[in-house]
């Protein structure tokens, strides 16, 4: 269990350190992490404290039993006296806390943002603590005021629009008084607030906000200049609402995800912020100087129809496989070296079958194996040996990773005309004063290409799983057994390859497609479903098991060249070897073999292992 720990503007992560740890400990402890990060003197450094939970206040009893009054992953306020609670933390108090606008702008609309373009942004900015800021061009602005304008006129009109002066769903023919319209609104809100398990990510929770202002920014749906404003400032000051991510069977799009997501900024429920840690939304919002959203007509519906939860996690996916698939190629070259093969397979034959993907793979593989300009002293030492061709997982590379590249340049596509696309309903055209029902908030398309994102992606592990047990098996590699020297003494790699097994046979579960089931829902409304929420949560997982088999790939391969030097493989082979060994060590006997896998495992999921190619 942990619990991060507010001090002086600073959060530090803090285990609990055992069932008996006391809320004192769990304070010195951040305590003394502070004073190292700031390098303070032991004159100035604090000894006396007060602790209060950021959800609900409390003030903590330095003796109490941690686990008695904290829960795993709490937030926890620390400072001298905390007489009063945190601005962000007590809705009564007296705030000096107010918005401004951010200096720093980013447009959103009517530029196709590329799913990778806003991850890559979101992640860095982020992380770096210099939050992305989001606002409308003046050309949105105008649609967002027109837009409004329709919706306002057939409000006037007492004409009758689905979702506007209608309830929802199966109660589509039942009319609403004008004077409940907002009230409507609000209801469509807290009853489609039905999500279950742990919340979406700080990030994947933003990532998903600002999708839903770029869609609502489009014009189509009636969402007025005033509400996506506020949407905005709660994106640009990170308050981000709890969102459970399951819940949702991608047909009117992702109904409760979205439905949570508004429920924060109405100022209802959980929210986070980097000052305030989880906490009352109402709280969170008046903390940053924000008012919580009060719906006009169309605008609850408006802002819960949309496929943007399927979008923003496929999204990441695609962005995950695009940095694991170039990398396979990479250590799939370090393990072809290791095991000696022959480079023939990867030169004139591929023109005679001009897939996209076989080509780019075979490309990248002469550019890393031995050529005039990178001689490779391993390949040189077995160039007059008798083998003829070599097995599947080494002479088909191009074939097996090609088709993959090609799979997620197609998802691709599909995933960014949907980041970019309006998926509400009914839709306004202000053009020409018409409200149109429809079903573009279906999520069959994006659901579709994860699936099928899914299935291609984990073919890089299943072949890479192959190469593995070739590394291992001294029949089949002419290395010693497992990797290690002592082999008995010492099991090396045995059990690594295991988990490399365990991890493609689950993904196997994980490709079959959850776009070919569909139960009805709403009455036999909405009688057709797309599960893309789940599409897109087991592409996201297969994406890791990827990842993670490549990581022991990697090990395995780079291990494997110890027992060939004082050989070296080529230049830019060499460098992708020295960046393992700068974060694990050579295997001279057995030990703890997990935290060489995780560390393997952050170089491929920062896409490092492909840098030394450049």
């Amino acid at each position: 269990m942990r619990v991060s720990l507010y001090v002086r503007g600073e959060w530090f992560r803090v285990p609990f350190g055992g069932p008996s740890a006391s809320v004192r400990s769990l304070g010195s402890e951040a305590l003394r992490r502070y004073h190292q990060a700031k390098k303070l003197e032991d004159g100035d450094r604090e000894r006396e404290f007060s602790m209060r939970r950021c959800q609900g206040g409390e003030l903590l009893h330095p003796e109490d039993r941690a686990e008695d009054v904290l829960e795993d992953e709490d937030f926890v306020q620390m400072g001298k006296g905390l007489h009063t609670c945190s601005p962000f933390l007590n809705p009564g108090a007296n705030r000096q806390t107010s918005y401004k606008e951010p200096k720093e702008v980013g447009v959103l609309l009517f530029v196709m943002l590329s799913n990778i373009a806003i991850k890559k942004q979101l992640k860095k900015n982020y992380l770096s603590g210099k939050l992305l800021f989001c606002a409308l061009t003046p050309e949105a602005q105008g649609k967002a005021i027109k837009c409004r304008e329709v919706i306002d006129a057939f409000i006037r009109e007492d004409r009758v629009v689905y979702g506007v002066n209608t309830g929802f769903g199966m109660f589509a023919r039942t009319l609403i008084p004008k004077e409940q319209l907002a009230q409507l609104q609000a209801n469509v809100i807290r009853s489609h607030c039905a999500g279950v398990s742990a919340p979406l990510s700080v990030e994947r929770t933003r990532m998903l906000l600002v999708l839903r202002i770029n869609v609502l920014a489009k014009g189509y749906s009636g969402v007025s200049k005033e509400t996506i404003d506020a949407m905005i400032k709660a994106f640009n000051a990170s308050c981000l609402s709890w969102v459970p991510e399951k819940g949702t069977v991608g047909a009117s799009g992702d109904l409760a995800p979205l439905a949570h997501l508004t429920l924060g900024l109405m100022g209802e429920g959980r929210m986070w912020s980097p000052q305030s840690g989880w906490a009352d939304a109402k709280a969170v919002l008046e903390g940053h100087g924000l008012k919580p959203l009060i719906l006009k007509p169309k605008e609850g519906i408006a802002l819960i129809n949309g496929t943007q939860l399927i979008s923003s996690l496929g999204a990441e996916a695609v962005e995950r496989a695009l940095g694991v698939a170039r990398q396979a190629d990479i250590i799939a070259a370090l393990s072809f070296e290791a095991l000696k093969g022959t480079t023939k397979a990867f030169h004139t034959i591929h023109a005679a079958r001009p897939h996209p993907g076989q080509m780019e793979v075979a490309a990248r593989l002469r550019s890393l194996l031995d050529s005039d300009v990178f001689p490779s002293q391993i390949s040189e030492s077995h160039r007059s040996c008798d083998r003829v061709q070599d097995a599947y997982t080494l002479r088909c590379i191009p074939q097996v990773h090609g088709v993959v590249h090609d799979t997620i340049a197609f998802v691709q596509k599909v995933i960014s005309t949907e980041l970019n696309s309006a998926t509400d309903n009914p839709l306004v055209f202000a053009e020409t004063g018409e409200i149109m029902s429809g079903g573009n908030f279906h999520g069959e398309y994006p659901a579709k290409a994860l699936d099928y994102l899914a299935i291609g992606v984990h073919e890089l592990a299943s072949i890479s799983e192959r190469r593995i047990e070739r590394l291992v098996n001294p029949a089949l590699s002419e290395l010693p057994a497992f990797l290690v020297q002592d082999g008995g003494l010492n099991s090396g790699f045995m059990i690594a390859h295991c988990t490399a097994a365990a991890l493609v046979s689950e993904s196997k579960a994980l490709c079959h497609p959850s776009s070919v089931d569909s139960l009805s829902t709403s009455a036999a409304t909405e009688d057709h479903v797309s599960m893309g929420g789940w599409a897109a949560r087991k592409a996201l997982r297969v994406v890791e098991h990827v990842e993670q088999v490549l990581a022991i790939e990697l090990l395995a391969a780079c291990q494997a060249l110890e027992f060939l030097r004082p050989l070296k493989t080529t230049t830019p082979l060499e460098k992708v070897h020295e960046l393992l060994r700068s974060v694990v060590s050579p295997w001279d006997k057995d030990r703890i073999m997990s935290p060489d896998i995780e560390a393997a495992h952050a170089l491929v999921r920062q896409q490092k292992a492909s840098r030394p190619q450049n």
